[in-house]
Order: C-alpha cells, then sequence, then structure tokens
C-alpha cells in the first residue's frame, strides 16, 4: 500500500459512493446498478477525465473494500450446500467452465492476443456473488429452489477461482501459497475452539453477550479486526488477503452461531455502507480508460467469452432439475463476474504478465456484465413462491441463507 490517504480524494470518493444510491433511488426504471454507477463516479473522478482523485490516495481503504466484499460472499456461503445438489452441480458447471476457458484461451494465446494465460483463464470462470447479492436480494431472486441454486453456483463461481489465484497468482511459489491455506485452516479450528471456549466461559461468554448490541459491538470489532489484520498479515500478497477474506467469512458465520442475524446486518451496515464502495469507487478511478479507447474489439470478445465460457454449462448441468427460464437466469447470474477481475488484473499488471489492455478489457467486459446481465435475469421474472416438494427437489426444502 504506497499510497497516502488523501483526504480531498476521500472526499470526493464518499461524495460519488453517496451519489450512486440517490441516483439509482430517485430513477427506479433506469436498468442501472448501484456498482456500475460507483465505478463510473470513480472513472469521472479520476485522473483520466476529472483528475480529482488518484487510486493510491485511498488504496488502503479500499483494500478493506475489496476485503469486506469476499468476507459478505463467504458470510453468505451455506456448506451444508455443498453435500446436496445444488454444490455438486455447482462444482461440474464450474469445472466444465475450466476445461471451455483453457482451450479457448489457448487459441488466443497462439494468436498472440493474450500473453497472461493463467490470469485470463480464470477470469473468465470467475461469479461475482458478492456484487451480485444485493440485485439478487432485492428482486427476490434467492427464494427456494432457485435460489439454493444460484447461492452453490456464486459461491463455487467466487471460491474455487480465488482458491486457484493464490496457487498460482498470489505468492511467489506454491509452498508459500499452500502455508498461507494451512494457516487460514489453522485459524478456522482456532475459532471453533473457541467459540467452544467461550460458551463454556461464563463470565467471559456474558460479557461478549452483552456487548454484541451496545456501544461496545465486541463481535462487529472482532470480526473487523481479523479482516484487517487478514490485509495487514498478508499485504505483499494481495489475493491471499482476498482468499483469507473469504474463508474467514465461511468461517464466521458458523462461529457466531445464533447471532448471525444481528452481526449479519451489522457487517452489511459497515460494508455496504461505507468500505464496498470505496472500493468500486478505487476500482473506477484506476481502470485505464485509455487502453479500453484504443482497443473496444478486447472489451466486447471478453464480454461474450464470459457468457460462453462462464454461464452455458449451465445450459446443460441444470437440466432436469431448473426449468428453462431458472436456467437461463443461472446463466446470466453466474457469467456475471467483476471483483475477482479487478484483483486478477492488478497481480497481473503488477507481476508484468498480464497486458494493459487486456487488464483494461477484461474490468470493462466485467462492468459490462454487471451492467447487462443482471438485468435480463431480473426481468425474465421472479422465482414462484409456491413451495417445491422436497422429492422434486435434490437439493432439499431448506431454503438459502441469504433469503
Amino acid at each position: 500500500m504506497d499510497g497516502l490517504l488523501g483526504v480531498d480524494t476521500l472526499v470526493a470518493v464518499a461524495a460519488v459512493a453517496l451519489v450512486a444510491p440517490l441516483v439509482v433511488g430517485l430513477l427506479p426504471r433506469l436498468p442501472v446498478p448501484q456498482v456500475v454507477l460507483l465505478l463510473a463516479g470513480g472513472m469521472l473522478i479520476g485522473p483520466q477525465v476529472l483528475d480529482l482523485s488518484t487510486p493510491g490516495e485511498v488504496q488502503v481503504l479500499a483494500d478493506v473494500g475489496l476485503g469486506f466484499v469476499f468476507l459478505l460472499a463467504g458470510y453468505e456461503v451455506d456448506l451444508r450446500l455443498f453435500g446436496q445438489d445444488a454444490g455438486r452441480r455447482a462444482v461440474v458447471a464450474w469445472s466444465a467452465s475450466v476445461l471451455i476457458a483453457i482451450g479457448v484461451v489457448a487459441l488466443l494465446s497462439g494468436a498472440g492476443v493474450v500473453r497472461a494465460f493463467v490470469p485470463v483463464a480464470l477470469g473468465l470462470t470467475t461469479t461475482a456473488l458478492g456484487t451480485l447479492l444485493p440485485i439478487l436480494r432485492d428482486n427476490g431472486l434467492l427464494r427456494g429452489r432457485l435460489g439454493r441454486y444460484l447461492l452453490a453456483a456464486g459461491g463455487v463461481g467466487e471460491l474455487f477461482p480465488v482458491l486457484a489465484i493464490a496457487l498460482f497468482l498470489g505468492t511467489q511459489n506454491r509452498f508459500t501459497a499452500l502455508a498461507s491455506l494451512g494457516a487460514v485452516a489453522v485459524l478456522a479450528l482456532l475459532l471453533g475452539l473457541a467459540r467452544r471456549a467461550v460458551r463454556a466461559g461464563g463470565r467471559l461468554a456474558s460479557v461478549i453477550t452483552r456487548g454484541q448490541d451496545e456501544t461496545a459491538q465486541i463481535t462487529l470489532r472482532g470480526t473487523i479486526l481479523l479482516l484487517v489484520v487478514l490485509i495487514a498479515v498478508t499485504d505483499r500478497f494481495h489475493l491471499d488477503a482476498v482468499l483469507g477474506a473469504f474463508l474467514a467469512g465461511v468461517v464466521l458465520r458458523r462461529w457466531v452461531g445464533t447471532s448471525s442475524p444481528a452481526l449479519e446486518s451489522k457487517l452489511d451496515a459497515v460494508g455496504y455502507g461505507f468500505f464496498i464502495p470505496v472500493f468500486f469507487v478505487y476500482s473506477g478511478v484506476a481502470l485505464d480508460l485509455r487502453s479500453i479507447a484504443e482497443a473496444p474489439l478486447r472489451v466486447v470478445l471478453f464480454f461474450v467469452l464470459m457468457l460462453a465460457v462462464r454461464g452455458l454449462p449451465a445450459l446443460v448441468v441444470y437440466r432436469g432439475v431448473l426449468d428453462r427460464r431458472e436456467r437461463a437466469q443461472t446463466v446470466l447470474v453466474t457469467a456475471t463476474a467483476l471483483p475477482v477481475l479487478v484483483a486478477l488484473t492488478e497481480i497481473g499488471l503488477r507481476n508484468g504478465t498480464m497486458l494493459p489492455e487486456n487488464a483494461a478489457a477484461l474490468v470493462g467486459a466485467g462492468v459490462l456484465t454487471v451492467l447487462v446481465f443482471p438485468a435480463v435475469a431480473v426481468a425474465l421474472g421472479r422465482p414462484g413462491r409456491d413451495v417445491v416438494p422436497a422429492a422434486a427437489d435434490p437439493g432439499g426444502s431448506r431454503p438459502p441463507s441469504a433469503g
């Protein structure tokens, strides 16, 4: 984190963060998700347009915001889904996307269009679950059977690429990456043991219980401390912090137990209220608009490839459990990508393995997917309110965690 926090830049970023939801609220028929307006506002105040801000001046806050994106995404993932049909099909669909991506990127590499084989291939297999959650929630797409399959597909499309990034791109060598994953596993174990100790701790348990909803806000402060520590420890290897944040969210959901709804609302308030908007505005500020203007066809190419590589396997994999409309919605939702693309392009540019025009084109294509695909998925309609019989629903009858 090289830049110092600039107050003037922070004012501009905070203004964009406020204006974006106001525009969405005042113009309800405007088919533009808030995240796109945040990115557009970042481009507007960035060095290539109004020059009111530079990326380095808010990078510290943006890194925390990126951590919150993945923390909340991990918090939404119910691991029990992966023992059900929804989880198994999600893994199969992502694996099919990987095989298709390898073939497609090999052709692009042979044609000289792509230099960074692994980052681009992984970028085509990602799903922006953290970005999609507010849209899916607000439009009722997380209900019932479809909600379970969307959550599982989104969780796999976010977790598996991040795991692959940590193993192949995020550190100097694979041994260090595996050590990082091991450290997160140890953290999960320690949190599990701490949960038991707190429950049996008498006075400590009562202090934590009393301090959850008062000015102390102990659980929330502990969660933020965990997130900031993960980012600080892995500062040099940015993507491992992303992995840690995602897994920390998964672990925290199990750790907090019955207090989950209360903590979730507080994390939403802190994350979506400040840090996450800062991250997306920062991403807009840092976007290389000149590279996109010089090679617009690359944006179109990656946009089409994201739909084909990540989305189309859903048409086959979910046959028999989702109807045509629901499978079309699953295609569109799973093909929506952005946060992981931002992280991928950043590490690719740092390492000098990714061409600047490809980095900008991937992010530009990700912006288009966020702008177009969720809007079309919502336009296709909400899932029915009728309860699906257990015999006809291989995923079980338990409602999704984020409904």
